[in-house]
């Protein structure tokens, strides 16, 4: 019984984590189209990347977010002078970044714990 309800609790966790991706990268396009937001959007995409880390990415898909977290982090960073010539789509990978940084050092944080139990 105990684990059927820790089953439940988890799909709950991945049903609002999974909700919470979608509408933050929803925000961050129509934000980074409408030509930027005030810093309470910010601290709002940030807690969805929060939530993203905490609830929707499961430990057998950490390795996999983490790769992509990296990458897109890694890109965006750098490709800003390039992304700097189209100003919605510079606006929209910033947004993108407020959202994917708090998840990926979430996950990767929990996934560092996850290996010194090992």
């Amino acid at each position: 019984m105990a684990k059927n309800s820790a089953n439940m609790i988890k799909m709950q966790g991945n049903f609002v984590g999974g909700w919470a991706f979608l509408i933050g990268v929803i925000l961050a396009f129509v934000l980074g189209f409408l030509g930027g937001a005030n810093q309470n959007w910010t601290y709002v995409l940030f807690v969805i990347g929060l939530i993203v880390g905490f609830l929707n990415i499961a430990d057998r898909e950490s390795e996999s977010f983490l790769m992509a977290g990296v990458v897109l982090v890694i890109v965006s960073a750098f490709g800003q002078g390039v992304l700097g010539v189209i100003p919605a789509l510079s606006r929209i990978f910033d947004f993108l970044m407020t959202i994917f940084i708090p998840a990926t050092v979430v996950v990767a944080i929990r996934h560092a714990f996850g290996l010194a139990r090992r």
